[in-house]
């Protein structure tokens, strides 16, 4: 009886430091004929901006990928750059794009003229 007093407590505690499921923010620049991408203006001027109005709502971490080839080198590559943002959860994100969403948006002009896909997943594993 008193082990599985034990067993019940310790199943308590795990459950309670169970981290809960973090979600990320893909945005993905598709290539295309006649597309540009100005990477340095996106990691010297636009991620700063959105780490600055966004991390006050939650924002963990951002991430920028340049796309240098895909699977088959005969092709172009497949997408010009992919930005991403780390939350705990979509309502944080939710919340943050409300607040400062048409801010960042306004500012996509100065670096690109594509317009971007978004993809927002849960974090299975790191």
């Amino acid at each position: 009886m008193r082990r599985a007093i034990l067993l019940l407590i310790l199943a308590v505690l795990l459950a309670g430091c169970a981290k809960t499921p973090k979600i990320k923010v893909s945005i993905l620049y598709p290539n295309a004929e006649g597309k540009h991408f100005d990477v340095n203006y996106y990691r010297d001027s636009h991620m700063v901006l959105v780490k600055k109005l966004l991390k006050p709502f939650g924002l963990l971490e951002t991430g920028i990928e340049k796309g240098l080839a895909g699977g088959d080198p005969k092709q172009p590559v497949p997408f010009l750059c992919i930005g991403s943002m780390t939350y705990n959860s979509l309502e944080e994100f939710q919340k943050a794009f409300e607040a400062h969403g048409q801010e960042l948006v306004d500012d996509v002009p100065n670096f690109t003229n594509i317009q971007p896909v978004i993809q927002i997943s849960e974090i299975v594993k790191r």
